[in-house]
């Protein structure tokens, strides 16, 4: 079933609060999904460092003692700032790709969970009220956020497995539904030199949607792409750096809702997902309309 949450702030006073409304926002979509839940934060984008979201199975893992060998292979100052099982690690933007290829090679059993500029994912397995309070997600602040909490169907219940995944810099992708084509779009990916973590559908399509913005699409373009090439049942939100997209299947049977008003554009798998925002009463509520494209950025609006 799942339960689904995205939240993109128009108004900069309400940033520091990203943290906690979003996480009520998901707390409430519980009953959806009680497997696994995660949440991506973007913070504010400065352009003077790099991110880089990393985990690890074995509690005992010295973050400051990877990151200080990370800088020696990628000749980087990077430093790790932890959070539980996560950490972030921190380097110059320059030398993001630098780090995350001496991460895969060094460190095979810490797992990355996203990178860029201004992304950081949280994710386990458990209830997304556990989940929120093992990384303090409340307390943090940023521009816009999405967030997932799962109930499996296909593949295992993991950390790996749990939404949101992330398949390019800044990049990340919740989804409600079922793909039937997954595993043909896999084995083109795949011939492409893309690598999967997980035999999750849904990382599938979070990295067909980066090839396509790789390939110089906007976030646009690659969800009105997804429509023709994607078969199944599907609810994507999709977080970009500047902000996100909607986007429903063309028989649209995942539930969906939308709220706007002039300090934030809301979105959630039901309406009570969204009642105890700020001024909601005051909020356009709406159902997004089957396969089409909503999308919000920093830069311009448009749907």
């Amino acid at each position: 079933m799942c339960g689904i949450v995205g939240l993109f702030l128009k108004d900069r006073s309400l940033q520091p609060e990203l943290g906690s409304l979003l996480s009520d926002m998901l707390v409430t979509m519980t009953e959806r999904g009680p497997d696994s839940a995660g949440i991506a934060i973007y913070g504010a984008d400065s352009g003077a460092e790099g991110r880089l979201t990393i985990q690890a199975d074995d509690r005992g893992t010295d973050f400051d003692a990877v990151a200080a060998r990370l800088g020696e292979i990628a000749q980087a100052r990077v430093t790790a700032h932890r959070r539980d099982s996560h950490a972030v690690l921190v380097c110059p933007p320059a030398a993001v790709d630098a780090v995350r290829e001496a991460l895969e090679r060094t460190f095979p059993e810490i797992t990355l969970m996203s990178f860029g500029s201004n992304i950081e994912i949280y994710k386990e397995t458990g209830l997304p009220s556990d989940v929120v309070d093992r990384f303090g997600i409340r307390s943090m602040g940023g521009t816009h956020g999405i967030g997932h909490t799962r109930m499996a169907t296909e593949s295992a219940v993991t950390t790996c497995g749990a939404h949101p995944f992330s398949t390019g810099a800044d990049e990340c992708l919740v989804h409600n539904g079922s793909l039937s084509n997954h595993n043909r779009l896999r084995s083109g990916l795949e011939r492409e030199g893309i690598r999967f973590a997980t035999d999750n559908d849904s990382e599938v399509a979070a990295a067909y949607l980066s090839g396509k913005m790789r390939d110089g699409a906007d976030l646009g373009e690659a969800l009105n792409a997804a429509l023709s090439d994607l078969d199944g049942f599907f609810t994507f939100v999709v977080g970009t750096r500047s902000g996100f997209g909607v986007v429903r299947d063309p028989i649209a049977c995942k539930p969906a809702v939308m709220a706007e008003n002039d300090r934030y554009v809301a979105f959630g798998s039901e309406y009570r997902a969204l009642a105890g925002l700020p001024g909601i009463e005051d909020a356009r509520v709406w159902e997004p309309e089957p396969a089409t494209v909503y999308f919000w950025s920093h830069r311009h609006a448009a749907a």
